[in-house]
Formats: C-alpha cells, structure tokens, sequence
C-alpha cells in the first residue's frame, strides 16, 4: 500500500478534543465529523485538506478519551493517514478499527515540514520526503492490520471475512 499527499503539521500531545470537538459528539457520521475535524487548533483545516494529504505531528497524537469520533473524522476529512512520534494506545487501535493507517516515526515527525509532500511505502515502513528528497523508516504495520485498512476496518473485515463462511 502507498500514501501521498501533503501535509498538516501538528506538535505534540494532540488529544482526541483537539481532533474533534465535544461538542460535536452527538453524530457518528464521518462527514458530519470531517467537517468540524481540527477546527480548534486550524478553523480552516476541514476546508482546506484534501483526500490523501497526510497529518504529521509530534509525540502522543490522540491522547485523551478513549471515542473512536477522533479518527472517523481525520478519515472522513479525507487524510489518508497519520505520522507521529508515537501514538496514544486507544487511538492506535481505533485507527485501525476503522481503516486508518498510522505510522510511527520520530524521525519523519521531527523533519517532515508542513506543506511538504510525503508518500508512505506501508509495506515496507518507508516514508519519503518528496519534498526535502529525504527518507525515513517508521514503523510497519503488521500484515493483519493492513488486511484491515484495506477492508475499510475492523466491522467491514469481519463481515467480508464471515460473508465466506
């Protein structure tokens, strides 16, 4: 699988109220969702992305409660996935319950600016700086948890995977 975009760049300890907003926890809807994702930290953030970019921040993105609201709305904002330092645990398994791939990369997290244009070799934990003509290793994701992100997430998995049976 391989990512490219542009990136949004965000520092550390992102909680899950920075990526979405309480007060808009009374939808699942990840349009509804995407529309208000970031909005606290870049009002315009929801505006200007487009499918495919890529969010890179700092040490422990998606810290805070545990709803799985915060990565249904970066997916549904159109970001094809997250780079970090490291990852809040919750948010790490949420992500890819739902179909969105994250990588761990302190290097990629401490080098990649905002603006410029990555793309993520997933299979091979490879990130490239198109930009910067940098590379950097980040963490693979496990071939089960890929099998998920393509699948779309962990409930389209299970009913593709019982729909056989």
């Amino acid at each position: 699988m391989k990512l490219s975009g542009k990136v949004y760049k965000f520092g550390n300890d992102v909680d899950t109220d920075a990526i979405i907003p309480a007060r808009y926890l009374n939808t699942c809807d990840p349009k509804e969702l995407a529309a208000h994702c970031m909005e606290d930290g870049d009002a315009s953030f929801a505006k200007k992305v487009n499918k495919g970019d890529i969010i890179v921040a700092g040490k422990n993105f998606g810290c805070g409660s545990s709803r799985e609201h915060a990565p249904i709305a970066i997916k549904g904002a159109g970001v094809s996935c997250v780079i970090a330092k490291d990852f809040a645990r919750i948010f790490y398994r949420n992500s890819f319950n739902i179909g969105l791939p994250i990588f761990e990369s302190p290097e990629a997290s401490k080098k990649i600016k905002e603006g410029d244009t990555v793309e993520v070799d997933a299979d091979k934990g490879i990130i490239y700086n198109i930009t910067r003509k940098e590379k950097y290793s980040a963490s693979q994701i496990p071939a089960f948890m890929q099998e998920l992100v393509a699948a779309g997430g962990l409930l389209k998995y299970a009913k593709k995977k019982f729909a056989k049976k």
